[in-house]
Order: C-alpha cells, then sequence, then structure tokens
C-alpha cells in the first residue's frame, strides 16, 4: 500500500473525540491530541470498549498501521 509521499490530513480531528477501531477487534474513544506522518496517533482520555466493558486507560499512543477506521463523535468542519 504506497500513501504517495502524503501525510495523513486529521488537522480536523484534532482536539475532537473519535471511536478508533484497531485490528484485533479493539475499540478505543478517546480525543485527539496529535499525529504523525505514519498516522501513529496520541489519543487522551482514551477508554477501551470491549462489549458492555469499559476500561479508562488515559493518555496512548497508537502505532498507524493498527488503525483499521476513524469516525468523528463530534461535528468536524469541512475544508474550504
Amino acid at each position: 500500500m504506497s500513501w504517495s509521499g502524503q501525510p495523513p490530513d486529521l488537522k480536523k480531528y484534532l482536539k475532537k473525540r473519535l471511536n478508533v477501531k484497531l485490528n484485533a477487534n479493539c475499540l478505543v474513544v478517546g480525543t485527539l491530541r496529535g499525529f504523525d506522518q505514519f498516522m501513529n496517533l496520541v489519543i487522551d482520555n482514551t477508554v477501551e470498549v470491549n462489549g458492555n466493558e469499559k476500561n479508562e486507560i488515559g493518555m496512548v499512543v497508537i502505532r498507524g498501521n493498527s488503525v483499521m477506521t476513524i469516525e468523528a463523535l463530534e461535528p468536524v468542519a469541512r475544508p474550504q
């Protein structure tokens, strides 16, 4: 898979609450604080969701190649 040298355009998601689905069917919810060109994410106030169980895990760094999907839980400004 080639990214053509372009960093991910996640600026509009900064400081927004996100659902991040990871491989191995893991889901975390938290606030995006930062990211890099490899789509490594820094998520704050993170909660791991496993069925009805919720585990608060604080601030985490998620490696980009573990990310399957990202869903915004708050309105995001459209690019102009």
